[in-house]
C-alpha cells in the first residue's frame, strides 16, 4: 500500500475516533444565569436552597435548582450565589425622584406648611431640565444601590425624567405632575395637562422600561372641573392616573367642606376609580372608602416614613388589606423622607401595623415584603411584568448578601430581610436582564460626574434657601 495513503487513512481513523469521543453541548445558550443560596420567588413564602435563574433577552426562562440550570443552560455571564438571597427587585410605588436634590432643605414641618411655604416656592425657583436630569440620576443611583428596580415618579419635565431612567437602566412609570397653578414646566392647568398627554403619546411603546401615566396632584390643588377634565383625558388616551389621596387631616377637612364627602368618595363620583388608579398615601378614611377602593381594584401606596415625618398620620394598611385593597409601598420624595431606602419602609410598615393595632401578628414579615414586591407591582399595574420570579416575567432581580455579621446567625431569611436588612446589604441589581450593580458597584452611572453635578446644584439651592455652611 502507498505509505502516504496508509498514513492518511490512519490519521482519518484517529480523527473520527477523537470526534466521536468529544462531548456534545446541547445546552441552550442564554444571556445570564444568577445563582442563589436562598431563593425567594414571592409566589409563596417558601425559601428554596441552592437555586438559579436563567435569563435571556430580558426574560426569565427557567427557575430551578442550580445543578439543573447548569445542565440545561450555558450563559455568557454567571453571577454566583454563595451567601446570597435572590429575590424580585423592589417596587417603589410613589416618589418624586428629582427631589433628591432637596434632601434636608425643609425638615420638621407639617405637610401643608412644608408644601406651600417651602417646596412650591423652591420648585418654581429651582426646577428646570438640568435640575431634573441631575436629581433623577441621583435618585436612580440610590434606588439601584438599594435594590429598587421599578418606581412610580410624579414630577415635572417628564421627557428628562424618562431619559434619565433609560440611561440608568431602571424601570419607571413616569407621571407628569398636573396641578391647577403655575409649576416649573407649565403656566397653568391646561398647559400642564396638554404637555402630559403629549408626553404620554410620544413615549407610549417607545421604550420597554418607560410607562407613561397622568399625575393629578391632589383634590385640594385641582378643582372639580379640572379634575373632571383630567379623568376624561385618562379615559380618552387609555392612561393610568397617580394622585395623592387622603394624605392629611387638612385634605380631609377641606374636601368635606367643599364637597361634603371624603377624597375617596369624591374620586369615585368623578370616575377616578374607574380608571387604573395609583392612590398615594391614603392615610385617612373609613371602611366605606376601603370598600370603594377594593371594588374598583385601586392600588394604595403606603409611605410610612414621609407620613410620619410630616405628621400626617399612619395609614391603616391592615384594615385596607382586610377589605381587599392591594397595598404597595413608597418612599415619597427625599425632600420629605429623607432617603429612598425602601427596606426602611418595609420594616416600618410591619412595626407600625403591630404597634398601632397592639397585635404582634399584624402585617407579618412575609406580607410586609410582598408590599414591596408582588403586591407593590400589582398596586401600580405591573403585576404581569415584575414583582415575582416566574418564567415569562421580566428579569428584574436583586441579590442580598447574608455573610455580614449583622445577619448572623441566620435562621430565617425572610425575617432578616424585613427586620435586619437595609439598602447597603444589596449587592446585585438587575433590570430587564441587564446588570446595573454587581458586588455593590453601580455600572450605569458615573459617580464622579454625578457628585460634581450635585455639588453644582447644591450651591444654587443653598443660595436660595440659606441652608448649610458655604463649604463642605
Amino acid at each position: 500500500m502507498n505509505p502516504f495513503r496508509h498514513a492518511w487513512l490512519a490519521a482519518l481513523s484517529i480523527a473520527a475516533v477523537g470526534c466521536a469521543e468529544l462531548p456534545t453541548d446541547n445546552r441552550r445558550s442564554v444571556d445570564l444565569i444568577v445563582e442563589a443560596e436562598y431563593l425567594l420567588t414571592m409566589t409563596s413564602e417558601t425559601v428554596a436552597r441552592d437555586q438559579a435563574v436563567a435569563i435571556d433577552a430580558g426574560i426569565i426562562v427557567a427557575v430551578d435548582d442550580a445543578q439543573a440550570i447548569a445542565s440545561r443552560f450555558r450563559a455568557d455571564k454567571t453571577i454566583g450565589g454563595e451567601a446570597r438571597v435572590l429575590m424580585p427587585g423592589l417596587v417603589n410605588g410613589h416618589t418624586h425622584a428629582a427631589m433628591a436634590l432637596m434632601r434636608g432643605i425643609a425638615d420638621d414641618l407639617e405637610l401643608m406648611t412644608w408644601l406651600t411655604q417651602y417646596i412650591f416656592p423652591a420648585e418654581l425657583e429651582l426646577v428646570d431640565e438640568d435640575f431634573i436630569a441631575t436629581g433623577t440620576t441621583l435618585a436612580c443611583y440610590e434606588m439601584i444601590r438599594g435594590g429598587i428596580t421599578s418606581f412610580v415618579d410624579m414630577y415635572f419635565f417628564p421627557d428628562t425624567v424618562a431619559q434619565a431612567v433609560v440611561d440608568c437602566g431602571l424601570r419607571a412609570i413616569v407621571v407628569p405632575s398636573v396641578i391647577e397653578q403655575a409649576s416649573p414646566d407649565a403656566e397653568n392647568f391646561s398647559q400642564s395637562l396638554s404637555q402630559a398627554i403629549d408626553f404620554a403619546e410620544r413615549w407610549r411603546d417607545k421604550h420597554p422600561r418607560i410607562i407613561p401615566a397622568l399625575g393629578a396632584h391632589s383634590v385640594y390643588t385641582i378643582g372639580r372641573d379640572a379634575l373632571e377634565t383630567l379623568v376624561a383625558a385618562a379615559n380618552d388616551y387609555d392612561l393610568a392616573i397617580s394622585i395623592h389621596v387622603a394624605e392629611s387631616p387638612f385634605e380631609m377637612q377641606i374636601t368635606a367642606e367643599n364637597y361634603g364627602k371624603s377624597p375617596v368618595a369624591l374620586l369615585e363620583e368623578l370616575g377616578y376609580l374607574d380608571v387604573p388608579l395609583i392612590a398615594a398615601h391614603v392615610v385617612h378614611g373609613d371602611t366605606d372608602d376601603w370598600q370603594r377602593m377594593a371594588r374598583q381594584n385601586v392600588g394604595a401606596i403606603h409611605n410610612p416614613t414621609s407620613n410620619l415625618k410630616l405628621s400626617s398620620g399612619v395609614s391603616p394598611v391592615v384594615d385596607m388589606r382586610r377589605a381587599g385593597v392591594t397595598v404597595g409601598l413608597g418612599t415619597d420624595g427625599a425632600a420629605s423622607n429623607n432617603d429612598l431606602d425602601l427596606w426602611e419602609e418595609i420594616r416600618l410598615a410591619s412595626l407600625l401595623a403591630k404597634g398601632i393595632g397592639m397585635v404582634p401578628t399584624h402585617l407579618p414579615a412575609y406580607e410586609a415584603l410582598k408590599m414591596a414586591t408582588a403586591d407593590g407591582a400589582a398596586a401600580v399595574g405591573l403585576a404581569d411584568q415584575v414583582g415575582s420570579i416566574e418564567v415569562g416575567k421580566r428579569a428584574d432581580l436583586i441579590q442580598i448578601a447574608t455573610d455580614d455579621l449583622t445577619f448572623a446567625p441566620l435562621y430565617e431569611p425572610i425575617s432578616h430581610l424585613v427586620y435586619v436588612a437595609d439598602e447597603h446589604d444589596v449587592v446585585t441589581t438587575i433590570v430587564e436582564g441587564v446588570v446595573l450593580m454587581q458586588d455593590r458597584e453601580i455600572l450605569t452611572i458615573d459617580a464622579t460626574q454625578l457628585r460634581d453635578d450635585v455639588a453644582r446644584h447644591r450651591d444654587r439651592i443653598r443660595a436660595l434657601v440659606g441652608k448649610g455652611a458655604s463649604k463642605d
